[in-house]
């Protein structure tokens, strides 16, 4: 269990983004004790579909959890684009890995090294945090993902017609989820299918991957999961693998994200004095 400390400390900040031609809201987490002259390790830490930069700190104890981390802990937004570049051309891979990842680097006090900065999310982003720490491991040391939605890149039609009439659906249409995606075979879902990502996996610079599914997540969900689960084994890829109760919602985040964060801050370099003049 994280000790009780002091409560982290929130900014919210403003910067443009040439790659998306405007200006992005972001906002971060900062340990209360983040002037003591340290350089502190970052997680870049993606919502869901339609999310935003508060959704986070709405929905659970992230604060809280926060507080004890002695991470920064940055939440960008990308409302229902993922964080990838899509097939309409928006860029947000290259906003959060060329863009917002130097951005944070030169306003805080970060440890400004892969060492020392990982990447996770829940669904949309829990897949996208683990896609771009495949994409980039020269950037991510670490990645974790709760109820990721690996299989999008593969998706056809609508796997969740069913359940339109739920509140809380978190899933898009088809309509929705070809502006980001494109129609099967097209070049973006080529570019991030998880398969080709597992193949072309730089062992001389291993991430730390942990992966979290709600058993009683959507069965689609639930499958993608134990696939992304059986490819890592097949490849020999060191991984966390989790099933634990709960849906695709946030009652499940609340008890897997504290888990996720600790296995991220085991997995990054720790605080450590500042070098940077």
């Amino acid at each position: 269990m994280m000790p009780e400390t002091a409560e982290a400390v929130v900014l919210a900040e403003t910067w443009f983004s040439p790659a998306l031609n405007r200006a992005k809201r972001v906002n971060v987490l900062l340990p209360a004790d983040h002037r003591d002259g340290r350089s502190y390790p970052v997680l870049f830490l993606l919502h869901g579909y339609g999310g935003d930069r508060g959704t986070w700190l709405r929905n659970t104890g992230l604060l809280r959890h926060a507080a004890a981390l002695g991470l920064i802990v940055v939440l960008p937004e990308s409302g229902r684009r993922w964080f990838i570049n899509d097939h309409q051309g928006y860029r947000y891979e290259d906003y959060l890995v060329h863009e917002l990842v130097p951005a944070v680097d030169r306003a805080f006090p970060a440890h400004g090294g892969r060492a020392g900065r990982g990447i996770a999310g829940f669904s949309m982003g829990g897949a996208a945090a683990v896609f771009q720490a495949l994409r980039h491991p020269s950037v991510f040391a670490a990645a974790a993902s709760l109820g990721g939605a690996f299989g999008a890149p593969l998706r056809a039609g609508d796997p969740y017609a069913a359940h339109r009439g739920e509140p809380g659906l978190l899933m898009p249409t088809v309509a929705g989820h070809e502006r980001v995606w494109g129609v099967l075979g097209s070049a973006t879902r080529l570019g991030y299918h998880p398969g080709e990502l597992l193949d072309r996996y730089d062992r001389s610079l291993p991430v730390g991957l942990y992966v979290d599914v709600g058993a009683d997540d959507y069965d689609r969900v639930l499958r993608m999961n134990r696939r992304m689960r059986e490819a890592l084994r097949e490849r020999g890829i060191e991984h966390e693998y989790h099933e634990r109760p709960g849906g695709h919602d946030w009652a499940y985040v609340a008890g897997a994200l504290p888990p996720a964060l600790e296995f991220v801050r085991r997995r990054l370099a720790p605080a450590a004095p500042e070098t940077r003049p």
